[in-house]
């Protein structure tokens, strides 16, 4: 079975909510994940009941999300370890399915290049599902993607003042 790339991006709510449904539905299947969130690195309600599921790898290549200030040198050069042990994990074909949640994003601000992503995605073992997740996707990203699929927002509760919410968006 050759595996697939997928794309989940836009202004809406859901993309990394659908890629956990989607590692939920492979561990299901007896399929090892491998979870890799770039730009963020605190721990969310999502990370915490990952890392307690047996057959995922979590690893956050992230230390603070940055989004509201630019990138120190030290967020880039974490993207980029990341990014460089991911390559070597898609390579290896011990998991079937590998997340980089909010690659988009680290794409978007520079870390790393959609170049150099698509090279880690283009170089994966065969049988390997990988899925993309972020805003802002890369026009190349999207052009090679098996799937995509783009999050609008029509309406959020967000505009009305309301934050993110333990174990809702956070």
């Amino acid at each position: 079975m050759r595996g697939m790339f997928h794309l989940y991006t836009g202004n809406g709510k859901g993309k990394t909510t659908a890629a956990i449904g989607l590692a939920v539905r492979a561990l299901g299947a007896g399929f090892k994940v491998f979870f890799a969130q770039f730009v963020k690195g605190q721990e969310y309600s999502e990370i915490k009941i990952l890392n307690s599921l047996k057959n995922v790898t979590v690893k956050q290549y992230g230390l603070d999300c940055f989004i509201r200030k630019e990138p120190t040198e030290d967020d880039i050069r974490a993207a980029k370890q990341g990014l460089n042990e991911v390559s070597q994990v898609l390579k290896s074909g011990e998991y079937q399915l590998v997340i980089l949640d909010e690659a988009n994003i680290a794409v978007y601000y520079q870390l790393f290049s959609s170049e150099q992503l698509l090279q880690a995605i283009e170089n994966r073992a065969a049988a390997v599902e990988v899925v993309v997740t972020g805003r802002k996707a890369d026009q190349k990203l999207i052009d090679q993607a098996d799937l995509v699929t783009r999050m609008e927002e029509i309406k959020h509760y967000y505009q009305q003042g309301i934050m993110a919410r333990t174990g809702i968006e956070k």
